[in-house]
């Protein structure tokens, strides 16, 4: 079985043949210059709008000057939102109004919390997860459905909660480094294609016989 083509905004074709509108490659559909997103990392939504980037990220402006940067492989479930350090009150004074955006002379370049948000490769957020200012998350990971996502998560993770715990770990600490050397997201298409099965249920050695030699 061949992948989709990455270079497909609507990836998802219904048994009617019919395009499914509610399921999209990010990066064929957004072009933000404070957003970086890797090929076959898709979002789904039950109301598809139609600018994902302000959807997803509503606080992430053009002008904004931290980052979102998604890696390849990863899925966005109906209700998930990053909200980037552009959200941030400044916290230092006895105040926490922001004054600042209220004056078009000051507004531009306020920005008291710059920290960029990182989505490693292949993380599966589930429906409804919030992923907050700062947040690391590693490779593989799994969050749980409406979890407050935080600090740095650990590759092959799965969390839950808000703010949201490791509740288990996917693989021990051999298989996570195997599974991060042998980095199957940046192999090329044919060779990803054949190891389906070993991605999907297989096990971290049966992944390994498809390796690049």
């Amino acid at each position: 079985m061949q992948l989709p083509d990455p270079k497909r905004a609507y990836p998802i074709t219904l048994p009617d043949g019919s395009v499914h509108k509610g399921t999209v490659f990010l990066n064929q559909v957004i072009d933000h210059p404070r957003m970086r997103i890797g090929d076959f990392t898709y979002a789904s939504d039950f109301s598809p709008p139609d600018d994902w980037a302000s959807h997803l990220a509503p606080y992430l402006f053009p002008f904004s000057q931290e980052l979102l940067s998604i890696g390849k492989f990863c899925q966005i479930a109906h209700g998930v939102r990053f909200a980037g350090s552009s959200a941030n009150h400044d916290t230092q004074g006895p105040s926490t109004f922001p004054f600042a955006v209220f004056d078009p002379e000051t507004m531009l370049g306020y920005q008291p919390d710059t920290r960029d948000m990182v989505i490693g490769h292949d993380v599966w957020l589930g429906y409804n997860a919030l992923v907050l200012p700062g947040a690391k998350i590693g490779n593989g990971v799994i969050v749980g459905a409406g979890s407050v996502v935080r600090g740095t998560i650990p590759d092959y993770a799965i969390v839950t909660g808000n703010p949201a715990q490791v509740i288990k770990m996917r693989y021990d600490a051999a298989e996570i480094e195997d599974l991060n050397a042998l980095a199957w997201w940046d192999w090329p298409l044919d060779r990803i294609a054949k190891a389906r099965d070993a991605l999907t249920k297989g096990s971290v050695r049966d992944l390994e016989v498809f390796a690049p030699q």
